[in-house]
């Protein structure tokens, strides 16, 4: 199933920036995994913000939960989540 999951992080103001620098190494190792198994096929920027577009491909609602709650920033995010279904206009193969 893909999902599109829409992540806004908001550290708060008093957090010491070295915890801040550990948990977004943390986040970025977590993250690159998962791009390369494929669980997180698309991850973009969200420019002037500190946020990301990412499309997600998990076998079901409990397993992005499981990703998603994993994540070192999770506690510091609002999140969105849209399930998404192949396009019957779309020309790419890959994107069901």
């Amino acid at each position: 199933m893909l999902f599109q999951v829409q992540m806004t992080v908001k550290l708060p103001p008093d957090m010491p920036p070295e915890r801040a620098a550990e948990i977004k190494s943390t986040e970025k190792a977590y993250a690159q995994e998962l791009q390369r198994t494929g669980k997180w096929r698309h991850l973009w920027r969200v420019a002037g913000s500190y946020a990301n577009v990412s499309i997600f491909d998990v076998k079901d609602n409990a397993e992005l939960q499981e990703i998603v709650s994993n994540l070192p920033l999770f506690p510091y995010m609002a999140i969105h989540v849209t399930p998404l279904c192949r396009h019957p206009s779309s020309v790419r193969d890959d994107d069901s």
